[in-house]
């Protein structure tokens, strides 16, 4: 299964299941710092490593601590999805 093919999937289903509730009070304002947050991190991981985030292509020859930001990055992305449709007061 492709990356683009389960990307459509997760977003399908969580806009069904969105779909069901009465009322939906969701953080699209949570959604915003988290990803800010997550671009931060892994800005600040890139330096740590001695690169600059956004100039490093992947390839065969990528350094660790690259590939480990990047790993890093995806799942704080990923996590960001909780925030956006958590309920908010």
């Amino acid at each position: 299964m492709n990356a683009a093919r389960v990307f459509r999937t997760i977003l399908t289903l969580g806009t069904l299941s969105a779909s069901f509730l009465q009322q939906t009070m969701a953080g699209p304002a949570a959604y915003g710092i988290c990803q800010a947050g997550c671009a931060a991190v892994v800005v600040a991981c890139y330096a740590a490593g001695g690169f600059v985030f956004g100039t490093v292509t992947a390839g065969a020859a990528t350094p660790a601590i690259i590939l480990g930001c990047n790993s890093a990055y995806g799942t704080c992305q990923g996590a960001c999805w909780a925030a956006l449709i958590a309920p908010t007061p």
